[in-house]
């Protein structure tokens, strides 16, 4: 059967599109949606929210942008950009600049996020633990925990001319934590998924037998790799005679897949908790921008289930010469004229490096 495609505009149900883009990746902090309507009946205007639910799971929660409209031969078409809830946090800026020295995250997101339009406070999600490794429950990303990891930090303050997306982002990665929004518009301070049954299967065999892959692309790129990952810090102490004490702490973490050696440092003056975690967290990106494996496979679903991202997928493509399981870090649902519904993933190594 085909998947069941719906989009409403500040409400209202919109018929007739003939186009749309609609990306989703755990690493972009406001993904993007592109939509081509044909002849709408009804005024559509910038500033108001757009859902598009697939297969009555909603796929885009987002604010429009930008409206332009074409008028040709063929009639009307209107084009609808915008972005998901978090392209509100890239750029709305901090107003106000309190003491946040000892504030947990949570109080933290909360503080902030009091005057944004559109976003539930109550609906963000604080993963507990590391996804993916709690035993019997499922390995989605799903559920409202607050995060063991939630304590307190010693950042005292809010500089000038930073938005709340860096704020919140600064905050979450000292915990080795991603800050990202999900389709359905929820905020999440969370982790890529380290493990777990996979949930979808990319097949591309030489004899085509059972092949669901249209197109496979994979890129190995050790350029912004690493084979060593130094995080260095320095916090304030107690109250000496001689004045305040330093204390300086310092984290590696080495990568033994990179084949020589390469060291990468930074500085985190959070916590000593914080070279720890963000080491890992830098890690972990790096290896996911070294290995790209993007495949197109038509429609939007596999099984009854959406394609998604931080989802577990097993790759059979003897092409590529890749048979294992890998992470969906991103997915992009598209639609046009010549290719119809399609979906292009992209994976890699799953995340949380211990």
């Amino acid at each position: 059967m085909p998947d069941k495609v719906d989009l409403f505009v500040d409400g209202i149900k919109i018929e007739h599109f003939i186009s749309y883009q609609i990306d989703a990746d755990l690493y972009t902090p406001a993904d993007a949606f592109l939509l081509e309507i044909a002849n709408p009946k009804t005024g559509i205007t910038p500033g108001v929210m757009c859902e598009l639910y697939i297969n009555e799971e909603r796929e885009l929660t987002g604010i429009i942008d930008k409206i332009q409209r074409k008028a040709g031969k063929s009639g009307v078409s209107l084009f609808v950009e915008g972005r998901d809830f978090m392209g509100l946090l890239v750029d709305s800026y901090c107003e106000t600049f309190p003491d946040v020295s000892a504030m947990k995250n949570k109080a933290l997101a909360e503080l902030l996020l009091a005057n944004v339009p559109f976003i539930n406070r109550k609906d963000i999600l604080y993963q507990e633990g590391v996804v993916g490794k709690k035993k019997g429950k499922n390995t989605r990303a799903s559920g409202g925990f607050i995060f063991g990891t939630d304590t307190a930090q010693p950042i005292g303050h809010i500089d000038a001319g930073k938005t709340i997306f860096e704020v919140l982002k600064e905050y979450a990665s000292s915990r080795g934590l991603l800050f990202y929004c999900q389709p359905d518009g929820k905020l999440v301070f969370g982790r890529p998924l380290s493990k777990g049954s996979p949930e979808f299967t990319l097949q591309l065999l030489k004899d085509g037998r059972g092949n669901n892959v249209l197109e496979s692309d994979v890129t190995y790129d050790i350029s912004r790799r690493y084979s060593k990952v130094t995080v260095i810090g320095q916090q304030q102490g107690k109250e000496t005679l001689e004045g305040v004490t330093h204390i300086n702490t310092s984290y590696s973490k080495t990568d033994g897949e990179f084949p020589f050696y390469k060291p990468f440092v930074t500085i985190d003056n959070n916590d000593g908790e914080s070279p720890k975690e963000r080491a890992r967290m830098i890690m972990e990106r790096q290896r996911r921008e070294g290995t790209q494996l993007i495949y197109k496979v038509a429609r939007h679903s596999q099984n009854g289930l959406n394609w998604a991202f931080n989802r577990m997928c097993h790759v059979r493509d003897e092409v590529q010469g890749i048979n294992g399981d890998y992470l969906i870090y991103g997915r992009t649902f598209a639609l046009s004229k010549e290719s119809g519904p399609v979906t292009t993933l992209s994976l890699g190594e799953p995340g949380v490096i211990n």
